[in-house]
């Protein structure tokens, strides 16, 4: 279902879109959107407004700070959403001993490895709005989260807008290229961020 709104949203955007003032905002809203319900088409977008970039239709750093806006927009909804709708249900369904040590165990995992988890999560369709949402349940300090998500909001829209600009109509037949090399990266940040915290452990 999410891929088959990807390819419409590519297919739309690269027939409908020229330079328009408008099509920054409407990046902002689709990636915020998508930031809370992953199969919003928020990456197909990004990756056709590089390809539109490339072209000469939009300003580049226009639409990485499009999609970096949207991205930390969206992730803050879903981290409020976790941090009202979290803290009942936590009241709620976590009353057990064992239930409450898993749940320490999640706050736990969240406090030394946020970073890691947090930018990593950006990149994966769906592990973004758990990973936000959970920071929130899981009272993550909000400064903190927003410093980290920060990051891995620009280090995203950099990446994903990058994949379309570079890619150009390589991109337009296989969509599905750059969205399984945003999968690929983020197993490669969570595994050098997991290796690099051992290594210091140690």
């Amino acid at each position: 279902m999410g891929f088959l709104l990807a390819v419409t949203a590519f297919e739309w955007l690269e027939n409908a879109i020229g330079g328009q003032v408008w099509t920054y905002p409407a990046l902002v809203v689709a990636v915020a959107f998508d930031s809370l319900f992953p199969i919003a088409p928020g990456e197909a977008m990004m990756i056709t407004a590089g390809v539109l970039a490339a072209n000469g239709d939009l300003v580049l750093p226009l639409v990485i700070l499009a999609g970096a806006l949207g991205s930390m927009l969206g992730d803050n909804a879903s981290y409020g959403l976790g941090a009202t709708l979290g803290r009942r249900a936590e009241r709620r369904f976590f009353s057990s001993e064992r239930s409450r040590q898993r749940l320490e165990w999640a706050r736990r995992q969240l406090r030394e490895r946020g970073v890691v988890i947090i930018i990593a999560a950006r990149f994966i369709p769906g592990g973004r709005t758990a990973t936000t949402f959970s920071a929130g349940a899981l009272a993550m300090p909000w400064r903190r989260f927003v410093a980290i998500d920060a990051i891995a909001a620009g280090l995203w829209a950099a990446y994903i807008t990058l994949l379309g600009y570079f890619g150009g109509a390589t991109f337009e037949e296989d969509l599905w290229k750059p969205l399984m090399a945003a999968g690929a990266i983020a197993v490669l940040v969570a595994t050098a961020g997991e290796l690099l915290r051992r290594a210091k452990l140690a």
